[in-house]
């Protein structure tokens, strides 16, 4: 069954995430607003493709 869909729900998830450049999806509530390979993590937010996410807001999933 792999990963898929499975949240990125600390910041070690996160640098995992980014570190292997695994596909990302970014969810607010229920719709989908982004998706890509992590570029960068901070405390307040997940850089994706050249756009920022705020971690307060958003959920991360893997997306494979």
């Amino acid at each position: 069954m792999g990963r898929f869909m499975k949240p990125l729900t600390s910041s070690l998830h996160l640098y995992t995430a980014m570190t292997e450049r695994a596909p990302i999806a970014v969810f607010i509530g229920n719709e989908l607003v982004g998706a890509g390979r992590i570029a960068e993590v901070t405390e307040e937010s997940v850089k994706i493709g050249g756009e920022r996410y705020m971690r307060e807001v958003c959920t991360f999933k893997y997306a494979t």
